[in-house]
């Protein structure tokens, strides 16, 4: 007994005798005596609109950050040839020789269809407008241009091709979709745009014009109707041509008026109708040539177009990507100015956390951004902003906005705390961490003197 009092005597005097020495631990506060130059505020939304008064302008982002490659425009196809001109002729008896009977075959979609699919959606009530248009309770329908490679861009299930296909089968290549998908496969298709097949008329005309072909494909008759009927002065010289397929078809104008079957000759997509009123047949020709070759010169120059403009936006990508590149690297390696905001005390990681470009970051966004502070150290009570004045005459240079999240709710005048370039955020320990970590460093040393002293 005698030696454990001893032991214990030894312990408090060694305590005593360090105490006095000035051998303790000390721990960073924050101190609001007069002689120390900071000013501490409550963190209020008052405080904190004068807080963010601070004129601060956040860094931006190189150009290269804000430009887009963008979609661009094909160059057009240019002014088509003029009509060819050929010299009139004294006609004969022109010959009737008419196309052989023909039936359409089922309508197939083609590139610049325009197709409507009608799908379920959510109750009424739920159903936003911005969905894609509602066409009643409990249906969607939106729209879909067939692409130049025949598909259609469907957001539930992809791109599915339909081009060439009838609306039967292209129906059923959707409902195949859909179940393979996993989506409704309760939806109806139907064609709204007929924009991919058509038949031209031109020549002695109202109006020369292309008709589109839809799922009643016209005949003659209806077809120049479209272009607004026939326009000639002289009859007797006057012929209807047909180009189909490389074969040229003629109806002598006096026919066509008497004989209803030929006012009813079934047109095919891709037909080239063109009333004549001279008997030359090459001027004839010359127009289909002339619809032919234009058709070809827009393909080929759309192509071109399409080719170029896809080499432009390579281009112009490669050099954005260098561009970003290279600022990413220079910021890497620590070569672009930056603005950063400090976090010291018992946080997770004491560490600068660099301001965004572009936009405000808020004492939540430093405080989270890695982790944000241990609360098993870490006082809730005493989370404080630290900001240096710039005025060096100041009285108190440093003011510091004090939060206390004890009350979680709290948290939120954080959200709305704007940082500036140099704030510090600083957590005090909690008093029993600051307790433990004293005794931590002093307990060793006073075994060590009682251990010396007892031997």
């Amino acid at each position: 007994m005698k030696k454990f009092l001893t032991l214990r005597s030894l312990l408090l005097a060694s305590a005593t005798a360090l105490g006095g020495c000035g051998v303790t631990y000390v721990s960073p506060l924050i101190s609001d005596q007069a002689d120390d130059g900071v000013t501490v505020l409550e963190m209020t939304r008052a405080s904190i609109a004068a807080a963010n008064s601070t004129p601060y302008v956040p860094r931006s982002l190189p150009a290269a950050f804000a430009e887009t490659t963008g979609g661009g425009t094909p160059r057009g196809a240019g002014a088509l040839p003029a009509p060819p001109v050929v010299p009139d002729f004294q006609p004969g008896q022109l010959e009737l020789r008419t196309p052989p009977a023909a039936t359409p075959e089922p309508y197939r979609i083609g590139v610049g269809d325009v197709v409507q699919l009608a799908t379920r959606s959510a109750p009424a009530s739920d159903v936003s407008p911005q969905a894609g248009g509602l066409a009643g309770a409990g249906e969607i329908r939106q729209e879909y241009t067939v692409r130049d490679d025949g598909a259609i861009a469907v957001p539930q299930v992809g791109a599915v091709q339909i081009g060439g296909l009838t609306i039967e089968d292209a129906e059923q290549r959707l409902f195949e979709r859909f179940l393979d998908t996993g989506a409704d496969p309760d939806f109806s298709l139907e064609i709204t745009g007929f924009n991919s097949q058509r038949i031209t008329v031109g020549g002695a005309v109202t109006t020369p014009t292309i008709v589109p072909v839809t799922l009643n494909v016209p005949t003659l008759d209806e077809a120049l109707t479209a272009a607004g009927g026939l326009n000639v002065s002289t009859p007797e010289y006057a012929s209807i041509r047909i180009y189909r397929a490389g074969t040229l078809y003629q109806i002598p104008l006096r026919d066509y008026t008497d004989r209803g079957d030929l006012r009813s000759i079934q047109l095919l997509p891709g037909d080239s109708v063109f009333v004549d009123t001279s008997y030359d047949l090459d001027r004839a020709l010359g127009y289909y040539e002339q619809q032919i070759n234009a058709a070809s010169l827009r393909r080929a120059e759309r192509t071109a177009a399409i080719e170029e403009l896809e080499a432009e936006i390579s281009v112009r990508r490669g050099e954005l990507d260098e561009q970003r590149d290279v600022f990413q690297a220079r910021s890497d390696l620590g070569a672009v100015p930056r603005d950063y905001v400090y976090l010291a005390g018992e946080v997770i990681r004491q560490q600068r956390y660099p301001l965004p470009f572009g936009q405000q970051a808020t004492l939540a966004d430093a405080l989270f951004d890695d982790g944000g502070f241990s609360t098993t150290t870490g006082n809730p009570s005493q989370i404080y902003v630290l900001r240096a004045s710039s005025d060096p005459a100041q009285t108190d240079p440093v003011t510091a906005w004090h939060l206390d999240i004890r009350n979680a709710a709290n948290l939120t005048l954080a959200t709305q705390f704007e940082m500036r370039p140099n704030d510090i955020v600083f957590i005090e320990e909690q008093p029993i961490t600051r307790w433990n970590r004293a005794f931590q460093q002093f307990f060793p040393t006073l075994v060590q003197n009682a251990a010396a002293a007892v031997d």
